[in-house]
């Protein structure tokens, strides 16, 4: 990966949107400090005040906040309160690292096009939790990472990108899940780096890579 050269762009503002150890997110700010991807993160905001990926954003001086789902009376409350957070501050895309909830169709629908997920399956294959475990069950021989933008089904919306990785014989769903992740935290700077350079956007209902319509995902091989 590398920032393309040429006419600059200012960095894409993101807001990542966190439950736990923050991983993706520390990728992501990886690559920012090693200059392959033009963003920034203006805040980390978590539905777990005790996340460690909240500390670990501490510690490069991002902005961070905690909203407890225990203090609404229900998920749209919930929701419309953390599309007010993310709104102060001005992102050009919301990022979910990890984030355990599922959000309401109001949410989803406010930030249309600009709300990405990164899921741990060739989705549309394994959609909810579980997934590695259920790829070992089925008896897949591939399985991998997806980034999608976010719609009102489950893991649904348009799928930007995938990377694949060969489920051996031997595999647990541990040793399956950690190269998952390994090749997770390659792709989602990657998919974010074509947002911020423009050659991904969305156009209406059509999704389009370098001025073409994507009539599915890409395929990255990070071997």
């Amino acid at each position: 990966m590398s920032v393309t050269t040429g006419q600059a762009r200012p960095p894409l503002p993101l807001v990542v949107l966190i439950s736990r150890r923050g991983s993706n997110l520390k990728a992501i700010l990886d690559a920012i400090q090693g200059g392959e991807l033009n963003a920034s993160v203006r805040a980390v905001i978590s539905n777990n005040a005790d996340a460690p990926g909240l500390e670990y954003a501490r510690q490069n001086d991002i902005d961070t906040l905690a909203l407890d789902a225990a203090d609404y009376p229900g998920r749209e409350a919930y929701d419309h309160a953390l599309q007010g957070l993310i709104e102060r501050f001005e992102p050009g895309l919301v990022v979910l690292a990890g984030f355990m909830r599922i959000l309401s169709a109001p949410f989803v629908q406010h930030f249309r096009g600009r709300l990405i997920n990164i899921h741990p399956s060739l989705l549309p294959a394994f959609r909810g939790l579980d997934t590695h475990r259920r790829a070992i069950e089925a008896g897949a021989t591939e399985h991998g990472a997806s980034v999608h933008l976010v719609s009102e089904e489950l893991d649904g919306g348009p799928v930007i990108v995938q990377t694949k990785v060969p489920v051996l014989p031997e595999d647990s769903e541990e040793q399956l899940a950690e190269r998952v992740l390994q090749q997770e935290h390659r792709l989602y700077p990657q998919a974010i780096q074509w947002i911020a350079e423009g050659r991904l956007r969305r156009e209406g209902e059509e999704l389009q890579f370098d001025g073409r319509p994507l009539n599915g995902p890409l395929q990255l091989d990070l071997a």
